[in-house]
């Protein structure tokens, strides 16, 4: 049977293929070209990223994510092998992420140096990761009465799961690898359903309970002890344009949420306003203005907010 130069069988000429293919690379090369700077780079790839979170997780929490027989002995070998291992890998999937940044280094020996300075810093940061980890750890033991031990919330809840694998992406985006730590985002988020933008800022002791459908935005502020529920949105109410229509990207529009705060199942809250430190928000509601301090925000007090506001109309 003859073969193609597509290595199909003859009778795949039906499809007429080398006009497809040809059609195809216009519009990839000049009709519709949507490459970075219009130019062939190598992506960063996503499941050896995966396999990455697994390595920095077990060094993290060695006998929860990564050998349940270790010792004392060995644990520390443990680690640093894992370590070593896992940085070479970030390393490279950190240059590959530089090469889409709104500025990139010139040569391939700049990319590599600067990925290689940012997987070094975050590398150091790992301590104090785990620390914030672990505080968000006994935050969800101390506020879920149906948690049994920590090893429970390690392995058990997707809101740790997705809380982990923040803190590990706002790192390196706070490092200057953006991209990667947006792809990290993207694995917690496809893994939880949790949708945590890397760049929000979120203080110790943070517990997401149940944790489905929670969505928290680029600009987001959250202070230390906040506990979300299921289907809380913290969201822009709007998006700023410049005078050609475009949207402003990076301008604070996401809300400042204070300590100490609790926010029940299915509330969103849009817009730059602040929800002060000690209030509760409860489920369902929509919050579009600021709250002071020690409130207390329910459905039925909003619906008698709106209707009592004209201007609402």
């Amino acid at each position: 049977m003859a073969i193609d130069s597509y290595g199909a069988s003859s009778g795949a000429s039906r499809w007429d293929l080398d006009e497809v293919v040809h059609q195809l690379r216009v519009s990839r090369e000049a009709t519709h070209n949507i490459r970075h700077q219009r130019r062939v780079r190598e992506l960063p790839s996503r499941a050896e990223l995966v396999q990455i979170l697994e390595g920095l997780s077990a060094a993290l929490f060695p006998t929860h994510y990564g050998r349940p027989n270790l010792t004392d002995e060995s644990i520390d070998y443990f680690v640093g092998d894992t370590l070593n291992t896992t940085l070479d890998r970030l390393h490279e999937q950190v240059r590959r992420g530089l090469q889409f940044g709104a500025e990139v280094a010139e040569t391939e020996e700049d990319q590599a140096r600067a990925a290689l300075g940012i997987t070094r810093a975050f590398a150091a940061s790992l301590p104090q990761i785990r620390a914030l980890v672990v505080s968000d750890v006994q935050a969800a033991y101390a506020g879920d009465p149906a948690a049994t031990s920590i090893a429970e919330i390690l392995l058990c809840y997707p809101g740790m799961v997705a809380i982990l694998q923040y803190r590990l992406a706002h790192s390196l985006h706070k490092l200057g690898a953006p991209f990667i730590a947006r792809i990290v985002s993207d694995i917690a988020h496809s893994r939880t359903g949790i949708d945590i933008h890397p760049a929000a800022r979120i203080g110790a002791s943070f517990f997401i309970d149940h944790g489905t459908g929670v969505v928290i935005g680029e600009t987001t502020i959250i202070g230390e002890r906040v506990r979300l529920y299921q289907h809380v949105t913290l969201g822009a109410k709007r998006f700023p344009a410049d005078e050609s229509g475009q949207l402003i990207k990076g301008t604070p529009r996401h809300p400042i949420v204070e300590d100490d705060v609790v926010i029940y199942a299915g509330a969103t809250v849009l817009g730059r306003i602040t929800i002060g430190a000690g209030s509760t928000v409860g489920g369902n509601v929509w919050l579009t203005q600021s709250v002071p301090p020690n409130s207390n925000v329910s459905q039925a007090q909003m619906r008698s907010d709106c209707e009592g506001d004209t201007s609402k109309g």
